[in-house]
């Protein structure tokens, strides 16, 4: 008889999901995950692999379930500046308050932790700063049809300045910053960009 899984390996994905991101992957060990899981070592292993592979599938769980939809939303939206400053706003709410408040982000923890030695990590987050990038870049060419940016603004240099702010919001806040604070810092960069 074929061997029949008696969980939900999405479920177990997203409690792995959040445990990487709360902790870190050099800071989990396989027991944590078993802890988290209620799998057993052998069920973790048959389904996911080892302890990379699951870092890896979490990873890209958190990018298909919280960065592609904030990057979908921000693209899509044709205000130009303003969809700018709510999607930092957003941003900011989610690092700052709730359930995951001082989390940071996966991607920026990953970024700036021992996890991007891996070349195929490296490469989803290079994927992921493009995909950012992108977005931003396309709502600020918005921004520049409708006149709100500063004449001679470059939306793409712009777009990797906001990319590198993105991280530094995710990186603050993870270590204690207020949302009073990156607020302020948000809109001095954006109140730069702005016309007159």
């Amino acid at each position: 008889m074929p061997d029949v899984k008696h969980f939900d390996p999405d479920t177990a994905l997203d409690a792995v999901m959040r445990l990487f991101w709360r902790q870190g992957v050099e800071a989990t060990g396989i027991q944590d995950v078993v802890t988290a899981t209620g799998l057993n070592r052998s069920s973790l292993y048959a389904t996911f692999g080892g302890k990379q592979e699951l870092y890896r599938a979490a990873l890209r769980r958190y990018i298909e379930q919280r960065s592609r939809p904030a990057f979908s939303r921000l693209a899509g939206d044709d205000r130009g500046l303003p969809a700018v400053h709510d999607f930092f706003a957003e941003l900011i709410e989610a690092r700052c308050s709730g359930a995951y408040a001082q989390w940071g982000c996966m991607v920026s923890n990953a970024h700036a932790g021992g996890e991007n030695s891996d070349p195929d990590i490296r490469a989803v987050l290079d994927r992921h700063h493009g995909e950012l990038r992108e977005a931003l870049r396309t709502a600020l060419a918005a921004a520049e049809a409708k006149a709100q940016l500063k004449p001679g603004t470059d939306p793409g240099a712009a777009a990797d300045l906001l990319a590198l702010l993105a991280y530094g919001v995710n990186l603050r806040s993870r270590a204690g910053a207020d949302a009073g604070e990156l607020t302020r810092t948000v809109t001095g960069a954006l109140d730069a960009l702005g016309a007159a």
